[in-house]
């Protein structure tokens, strides 16, 4: 992709197919592509955030090189995980792990180096947070 603009409409377009594909119920209610007033609303625009956060603070997204800056994001996986009777008296509305690869700069090796990183969605009446998750079955986001 050469522009940023490309680049995001693809990664919503595969986060939209990726959510559908994996999470359960997505057929029915809301849309779980995280767009609309559904249960998942907001997500994608999450998911963009952690993008951006992404080439702002990994080591394989600091070369400043236009051959060697971060591209190719992809979101892997994205699966809706059960709540806890205490998670949704604290509030929150939906849970949903995530991966995404993307390929970047190795600096010390002087070569293109693949990346990822996993993350925990929460929805609650603020909206989406989003914390660290470990590495997670890049096909079906399974905790490994």
């Amino acid at each position: 992709m050469k522009t940023p603009a490309a680049a995001l409409a693809a990664l919503m377009f595969v986060s939209c197919l990726s959510l559908s594909a994996c999470s359960p119920g997505a057929s029915g209610g809301g849309s779980a592509s995280g767009q609309g007033g559904g249960k998942f609303a907001g997500l994608d625009g999450e998911i963009l955030r952690w993008r951006q956060d992404i080439l702002a603070s990994d080591p394989l997204c600091k070369a400043t090189a236009t051959d060697q800056k971060c591209q190719n994001f992809e979101v892997a996986c994205k699966a809706e995980r059960d709540l806890s009777a205490d998670d949704q008296a604290k509030g929150v509305t939906a849970r949903v792990v995530g991966a995404i690869t993307f390929n970047g700069w190795d600096p010390k090796l002087k070569e293109s180096q693949a990346g990822s990183r996993s993350a925990e969605f929460d929805k609650a009446a603020a909206g989406w947070t989003r914390k660290d998750h470990p590495p997670v079955n890049m096909s079906s986001c399974a905790d490994l």
